[in-house]
């Protein structure tokens, strides 16, 4: 018998006898992962090092990037946003400050949070919440530098129904651009060719059943996924939903089984995510934040990569946020 499965069943016979049944099951899980079984019940590292909350997940030529919100002071108050690259979705490079509001702002100082990004006009354009508005910086490249092409906010405090934060940015196949944004209810419209405009007279705001926050937007085999946070992200119950349309604007109705990400076991909080697809591949990842472990709360979260798989009539599967990812290559 291997050496390995012996000292298993010693154990397991030794546990047995003495009634500590219930301690069995842990301690199985334990031994397993020491031999490389891959296990469920012990959450995997964050993708990046330290505090940080609402990713924004992309794929630009043969790197990801990740745009997050810089976490760990009480009330959200970060005044910068940085950007991080990787080559395979495991190992991360931080780029640096790519936007930093004070000094590249003249509107708003604080609250730098979840952001997005799209490529449009052979150029990429970043949009973000600043005190509680929504902005728009451009560059040449991916990482930067950003500069504020407009000296004001894209939609301000005020447009619509509750707070003007957590911006997402799709660019449809025919090239049209929509930005979704909202806490306390969901808002779309679709930009102008600039990337940097809108008419907010066509704004259209709606509310899906359980819709709090952190909407996301993909498209595959023709229909269109919205996600969303419900809950708060201080709340351990935290977790994401979606629903689906056969138009960026919607109608959107909510799946039947619409929670696909949510905490379990010690990972708390897990929600405000964003999804990449891998190139040429039916392959998709989402990024989100949970609170940090150990010790973490709604202030100080850090930022995780799961896998996310459909069924074959295309809906959205439970998330595993257990699960650790394993490196993926580009072409």
């Amino acid at each position: 018998m291997n050496r390995s499965r012996t000292i298993t069943a010693a154990i397991l016979l030794i546990l047995i006898s003495s009634g500590a049944i219930a301690q069995v099951h842990d301690t199985v899980r334990k031994i397993s992962s020491a031999t490389g079984v891959i296990i469920d019940t012990v959450p995997p590292p964050p993708a990046l090092p330290g505090l940080f909350a609402d990713p924004n997940i992309a794929v630009f030529g043969k790197r990801f990037y990740i745009y997050p919100t810089t976490d760990g002071t009480e009330g959200w108050l970060s005044t910068n946003f940085t950007c991080w690259s990787s080559s395979n979705l495991v190992d991360w490079k931080n780029e640096g400050v790519i936007l930093d509001l004070p000094r590249d702002l003249v509107w708003a100082k604080q609250r730098a949070w979840a952001p997005t990004i799209a490529f449009k006009n052979n150029k990429y354009y970043y949009y973000y919440s600043a005190n509680v508005n929504i902005g728009v910086a451009v560059a040449d490249k991916p990482t930067g530098p950003f500069t504020d092409p407009i000296s004001k906010p894209l939609i301000a405090k005020g447009t619509k129904r509750g707070q003007m934060i957590d911006p997402m940015a799709f660019v449809d196949d025919d090239g049209a651009a929509y930005l979704y944004w909202g806490q306390g209810q969901c808002n779309v419209v679709k930009l102008n060719n600039d990337m940097v405009s809108c008419d907010t007279s066509k704004i259209l705001s709606f509310k899906p059943p359980g819709y709090n926050e952190g909407p996301f937007v993909i498209k595959r085999k023709g229909i269109y996924y919205l996600m969303w946070s419900e809950y708060d992200t201080r709340d351990p119950r935290y977790s994401i939903a979606y629903a689906t349309a056969t138009s960026p604007m919607g109608p959107f109705k909510k799946a039947e089984n619409a929670v696909v990400l949510k905490g379990r076991g010690a990972v708390k909080g897990a929600g405000h995510h964003s999804v990449v697809q891998v190139p040429g591949k039916d392959e998709w990842y989402i990024a989100y934040h949970r609170f940090k472990i150990p010790g973490g709360d709604g202030y100080n979260r850090e930022t995780c990569i799961s896998a996310m798989h459909f069924d074959k009539d295309g809906n959205i599967l439970p998330v595993n946020v257990l699960l650790k990812i394993h490196p993926v290559k580009l072409k």
